[in-house]
């Protein structure tokens, strides 16, 4: 699973990487849970939650949903892609900001 944008850590390394500050927040879930974690980019600024699923409808299929309480994004937005190009996209087309440093002051 390394190098896969459902591998917590990879997914984290490649936002850190476009300038957004982030951190793990839950990678602990059931195993029959679709949900595998949730990162959130941005605390205290836009403070964004995303989940990533797998198999979620039972259909091998990779998703995840964005959470920010409908502020930037719309309530639990979900997203089909297996590219962290998309992803960032949507971050940036949604005013999203990145830093230089990667921290928010």
């Amino acid at each position: 699973m390394k190098n896969k944008v459902t591998t917590c850590g990879y997914f984290l390394k490649r936002i850190r990487d476009n300038g957004y500050y982030s951190f793990r927040v839950f990678n602990d879930y059931g195993q029959s849970d679709p949900r595998r974690w949730t990162i959130i980019i941005n605390p205290g600024a836009e403070s964004v939650f995303v989940t990533c699923f797998f198999n979620k409808d039972f259909n091998n299929d990779l998703m995840f949903e964005f959470n920010d309480g409908g502020n930037y994004f719309p309530k639990n937005f979900q997203l089909k892609t297996d590219s962290m190009e998309v992803i960032i996209t949507h971050l940036i087309q949604r005013n999203i900001t990145s830093t230089e440093n990667g921290k928010h002051i």
